[in-house]
């Protein structure tokens, strides 16, 4: 290796190895000081409950914090940062007609109110509602189609959550 090759290459390790302590490849910004991050179970407060979506939308949550920051993460407690909320919608409509007037597709709608709190930046804390849907062929039977949709959801949930908390777009 050239000498030119070799401090560009130690240039951008010590680079790397710098800029690691309060952010991530994926674009989170952990201030400084900010060890762990504690999820409360969000209890489903929803009209319509499904019995597991308390439990799938609070491990993926802390599940893509764990594996995306270096934040340890736990259940319940008080960490430097902090998220709790409930799940506030589970329903399913009627999103579109056919020609001749009979639905041809249904929506499920998950809604999250989240609270997020900061003890590093109390400036970024928040509270805030998040919504998603899904549409499915009213064809098909709700109870063969929600686990799927429900996941699809929660992935997404849990990305608009993750992004608003930690990422400083």
């Amino acid at each position: 290796m050239k000498t030119r090759e070799i401090i560009s290459l130690l240039a951008v390790l010590l680079l790397a190895v710098g800029c690691s302590g309060g952010y991530s490849f994926t674009g989170a910004s952990i201030p400084p000081g900010a060890k762990t991050l504690s999820v409360a179970t969000f209890p489903n407060n929803a009209s319509t409950v499904n019995p597991q979506l308390s439990q799938k939308l609070t491990d993926e949550l802390m599940q893509m914090f764990s594996s995306q920051t270096p934040l340890s993460v736990m259940n319940g407690g008080e960490g430097d940062l902090h998220m709790e909320g409930e799940i506030t919608g589970y329903d399913t409509r009627a999103s579109s007609l056919s020609s001749n007037d009979e639905v041809s597709m249904n929506r499920l709608t998950v809604t999250v109110k989240v609270r997020f709190s900061n003890a590093i930046d109390p400036e970024a804390n928040f509270e805030q509602s998040f919504s998603r849907y899904r549409d499915y062929p009213a064809s098909r039977d709700f109870s063969s189609v929600e686990s799927g949709l429900v996941s699809e959801i929660v992935t997404e949930l849990c990305e608009d959550i993750f992004n608003k908390a930690v990422v400083n777009w």
